[in-house]
């Protein structure tokens, strides 16, 4: 059976809130590690979250 093209990442904030989203990635297209700007709301302001590993 074929591997998937796409996985679940987490993308944890780099405001050390421990707040983080989870989204998909393709691995095809995107061969480096996820980094987005979106809103933490424990932090009240938009921070950077970078792709960590789901547990």
């Amino acid at each position: 059976m074929a591997k998937a093209v796409t996985i679940k990442v987490k993308l944890l904030s780099t405001a050390d809130t421990g707040f983080f989203y989870v989204t998909k990635k393709n691995t095809r297209n995107m061969t480096e590690k996820m980094v987005k700007k979106k809103y933490d709301p424990i932090a009240k302001k938009h921070v950077e979250f970078r792709e960590a590993k789901i547990k």
